[in-house]
């Protein structure tokens, strides 16, 4: 800011003998006006503590984008109605930012996490709190919030559907099955950073869902069948003849290399670099799928062998408690809301497993996203969780390794399926003891 134009070098001169009194008043003025100024600041900041809104810490996995909108959707409103600031921090690899925040002694109040196993062993070492009084009476299915001790410790705030293969519009049935019987015709990309191999998993636990059934199934996913067993094993084996495992070297190559994000990017070459991608609901929202009008068909129905009646592999982004405070609580009856549910799953176009979330009938939306939302609520279907995301950390991770192991050099499969089972005999691993809301 400029000198003022009425300062000194304007003013009369005045005798010398004055101007000592002159510089101290100046300077007694300056030191008052700080004085005041400072003052002025603490009466600020002091309202501004006593009107302070109280804070609850989220950690989740929406980054970028997913994270703007998940503010704008969900949070936003939130701190609206409830006057409670939301501390967001969102990480593609929330499960190693929460064991260290947890190692330190700083978890989140709040974490959205999509393994149960994982928060199955939080549980079990006393970090998660029971929220059995937060959710709505209308709930949400067995396979969502399974007890834990005769307790619920998570609910799912988004859902997707898993036994799907996607294609693009105009392909025929004949051109389908046919495309499904050649490995190089399948859109596969195991790349996903510190979690990679997990579409492999996806594979192998929807091929032993389809070809053994919900209660194989389960009997595996909580750790009581064997991978040596003959059912798991041949899961592992379809999946790779349809894939071309130990194959082509190429096709392995780009299946190994490729992110699981950018798997369906040959779909809209000309000609195509491949026709199907077996991969979740979510998988829809890609450029690719849009550009091509994406459709999908029940994965029973190209899966070599498979029997099962209606059975669907889901998974979810399931919220859990850390801290019992007034806050966090208040947080959890929000994300457990339609409200909080529709207003994210209409951003996002996924779904809700809330009875209460669906979109009113006659509402916008393509004719695939409802019927996926029927499938998912359908309570004559039979929904059993992903069973990687389901098992113990050490489990799940050392699974998604071996996919990758095997999808190069297949001839491991039986030292691989050895490990596995020596890991699933490891002392005082936790595992649920359903996954499945229901079996035959």
């Amino acid at each position: 800011m400029s000198a003022p134009t009425g300062g000194p070098a304007q003013a009369a001169p005045a005798p010398r003998r004055s101007r000592p009194r002159i510089r101290v008043r100046t300077r007694t003025v300056t030191v008052l006006a700080g004085c005041l100024i400072l003052l002025a600041a603490a009466l600020v900041a002091g309202v501004r503590t006593l009107r302070q809104e109280p804070t609850v810490t989220l950690l989740a996995n929406w980054t970028g984008t997913d994270e703007q909108d998940f503010r704008d959707a969900v949070l936003k409103p939130f701190e609206r109605r409830h006057h409670i600031h939301v501390d967001y921090q969102g990480s593609s690899a929330e499960s190693e930012v929460l064991g260290a925040d947890v190692e330190a002694g700083t978890p989140p109040d709040v974490v959205v996490l999509t393994g149960p196993g994982e928060l199955a062993a939080y549980a079990r070492q006393g970090q998660l709190k029971q929220v059995d009084d937060l959710l709505p009476r209308s709930g949400f299915g067995a396979s969502w919030t399974t007890p834990l001790d005769g307790h619920v410790y998570w609910f799912p705030f988004k859902a997707d559907l898993k036994s799907l293969v996607w294609y693009p519009a105009g392909t025929s049935a004949q051109q389908l099955a046919a495309a499904a019987t050649r490995p190089g015709q399948w859109c596969l990309g195991m790349g996903s950073g510190a979690t990679s191999g997990w579409p492999g998993t996806d594979w192998i636990e929807d091929i032993l869902l389809q070809r053994s059934g919900p209660d194989v199934y389960q009997r595996w996913a909580r750790g009581e069948l064997p991978w040596q067993s003959r059912e798991v094993k041949e899961a592992w084996t379809t999946w790779g003849r349809m894939v071309g495992a130990g194959g082509d070297p190429a096709l392995v190559r780009r299946a190994l290399k490729t992110p699981y994000q950018d798997a369906s990017e040959p779909v809209t070459r000309t000609p195509r670099g491949c026709t199907l991608e077996h991969q979740a609901s979510f998988i829809r929202n890609q450029d690719a799928w849009k550009r091509v009008d994406g459709r999908y068909v029940p994965s029973a129905r190209l899966i070599p062998g498979a029997r099962a009646d209606d059975a669907w592999l889901v998974s979810g982004d399931l919220v859990a408690l850390l801290h019992d405070t007034s806050p966090a609580r208040t947080l959890i009856r929000y994300l457990a809301s339609a409200d909080a549910q529709r207003a994210w799953s209409t951003r996002e176009f996924s779904f809700s497993v809330s009875p209460e979330a669906q979109p009113a009938p006659g509402a916008g939306g393509t004719a695939w996203h409802h019927a996926l939302a029927t499938t998912l609520l359908d309570d004559r279907a039979v929904h059993c969780f992903d069973g990687s995301d389901a098992m113990p950390p050490s489990v799940r991770d050392a699974f998604a390794e071996a996919t990758i192991e095997y999808l190069a050099h297949p001839d491991h499969l039986d030292a691989l399926l050895k490990n596995l089972d020596s890991l699933r005999q490891t002392h005082g691993l936790t595992w649920l003891q359903s996954v499945c809301d229901r079996t035959s």
